[in-house]
């Protein structure tokens, strides 16, 4: 999953009216520079509304992710966003194995929202397939990393996953700390495939 991907899987409903106003403004004689204005006027008023929408949900990232695991034995948080395009939720793919799932859990109830979508690892796009990949070889889990996120930033996440930038592999988790978005980048320690040697 690309960070783009990520964060716009956060704000997509709350651009959606945000866009709308945009094209609203422009106008063909000095469009370049007010389109660049009204569209930072517009991501900004796109995060303040994620960030509002955010700060009365009752449940947390962490317990979402708990939530989508425990519906499948043995299944790991692949990526996880908020998103407020209905009644908030936190979209959680899971897998295990060959198997992904994807699952919304209601961001005030703890509950499972719509249908569950089922997929293999063969559906999925070569990123997103090494991604879910090198999991299986990461030590410490998207929990891990949204732990480390949150404490460093005294916030609380909104949405994680696996990234590879410049060819590393990197958590980025998003983090709601005051009145920002915070993006947390974390390169998981190097294991390798399990050493069987003893001494």
């Amino acid at each position: 999953m690309s960070k783009q991907h990520l964060f716009a899987l956060i704000m997509w409903s709350a651009t959606l009216a945000a866009t709308a106003a945009v094209a609203d403004v422009q106008n063909p004689a000095d469009a370049d520079s007010r389109s660049a204005s009204a569209q930072s006027r517009a991501e900004e008023a796109a995060i303040q509304r994620v960030l509002r929408e955010f700060r009365t949900t009752r449940v947390p990232l962490s317990r979402a992710m708990a939530i989508a695991e425990h519906l499948h034995d043995g299944s790991k948080a692949a990526d996880i966003s908020f998103e407020i395009d209905g009644p908030p939720i936190f979209r959680v793919r899971t897998i295990r194995n060959e198997h992904v799932w994807e699952n919304a859990i209601d961001a005030n109830t703890g509950n499972i929202t719509g249908k569950e979508v089922t997929s293999s690892l063969k559906e999925l796009d070569r990123e997103d397939i090494a991604n879910i990949l090198a999991l299986k070889w990461i030590k410490p889990e998207l929990s891990d990393a949204v732990q480390v996120a949150e404490k460093a930033t005294a916030g609380s996440a909104l949405a994680g996953g696996l990234i590879r930038q410049d060819g590393k592999l990197n958590f980025v988790i998003i983090v709601a700390s005051g009145d920002h978005l915070k993006e947390v980048l974390l390169e998981p320690p190097k294991v390798g495939k399990q050493d069987t040697r003893r001494d």
